[in-house]
């Protein structure tokens, strides 16, 4: 018994010493496993983790880096026209007839756009709703020749990878159909090309940060407001998401770190012999499910 008693701390120990084995063999087995090529989360090289929607729902209070909510806004009262409903039927009538026609046009001409329309399709899309009114956008427009061609050396560097390597065979062979590649001889040729910018957060005049909430879908609506305001004017471009370039062009266009790049616009007139791809849209019963 005395012996017994002797050794049950030792048995005590070794014990211990081979459940905390076991325990790290299992832990290490199931981070094999979740990285195991049969898992079923898959790798997706082609996201770009640069667009994640980072937004802090509940900044922490003792961050001090980050700024008190701001006083209440005052209300003011609100109308706006109402229509018979005869001319709300015929002004949605025109106002699809128009959206309809939009197409994305990669043939575009050099011949200039008078920069107030760039302006004012630009306001528009400032029009936009955003969370808490934060209005988390930058819309960087440019004209400059050099810096056009330097921005189209950084896109189609990387988009040569995209579509060897990150994309994969199936991305690749679905836009096969639609004739569309790494080279982008309208990021030369445009009058101007748009990109927007995502502002991740904001600065208040105190200097402190300002939570910018749900901030890639409020500027996701200013690109299609944006998009729509283009139409109206009788311009024409072709949606871009360069994948992987953000960083890049974020330094070279000089903007600051909470910026990150969610679009690029090649905006101008269509070319004399621009061609689009013969598509068809779903119908509204495709789209519409009414409860």
């Amino acid at each position: 018994m005395a012996l017994f008693s002797s050794l049950t701390p030792v048995f005590i120990a070794l014990l211990c010493v081979v459940v905390v084995f076991i325990l790290k063999r299992f832990q290490k087995k199931e981070s094999e496993s979740d990285t195991s090529p049969n898992c079923t989360v898959k790798s997706r090289p082609w996201v770009d983790e640069d667009l994640k929607d980072d937004t802090e729902i509940n900044t922490k209070e003792e961050d001090g880096d980050w700024a008190e909510s701001e006083e209440d806004v005052p209300h003011v009262s609100y109308t706006t026209t109402r229509y018979p409903a005869d001319v709300m039927l015929q002004r949605s009538q025109e106002f699809y007839a128009l959206l309809n026609q939009r197409r994305s046009v990669r043939f575009i001409s050099p011949e200039p756009v008078p920069r107030e329309v760039i302006d004012n399709v630009i306001r528009t899309a400032g029009t936009s709703p955003s969370g808490a009114h934060t209005e988390p956008w930058t819309f960087v427009v440019v004209a400059d020749a050099e810096m056009k061609h330097k921005i189209r050396e950084i896109v189609e560097e990387e988009e040569e990878i995209n579509y060897r390597q990150r994309m994969g065979d199936k991305w690749v062979g679905d836009l096969q159909r639609l004739r569309t590649n790494w080279i982008k001889e309208y990021l030369d040729i445009a009058p101007y090309l748009i990109l927007i910018f995502k502002q991740t957060y904001g600065i208040h005049a105190s200097g402190k940060k300002k939570t910018h909430y749900y901030n890639e879908i409020s500027v996701s609506i200013a690109c299609g407001i944006l998009l729509a305001a283009l139409q109206n004017v009788g311009l024409v471009t072709v949606t871009s998401t360069p994948l992987n370039c953000g960083p890049q062009l974020r330094l070279l266009l000089r903007r600051p770190a909470n910026e990150k790049l969610l679009m690029l616009l090649p905006v101008g007139y269509p070319a004399s012999d621009a061609t689009v791809p013969q598509l068809t849209r779903k119908s509204l019963d495709d789209i519409m499910v009414c409860v």
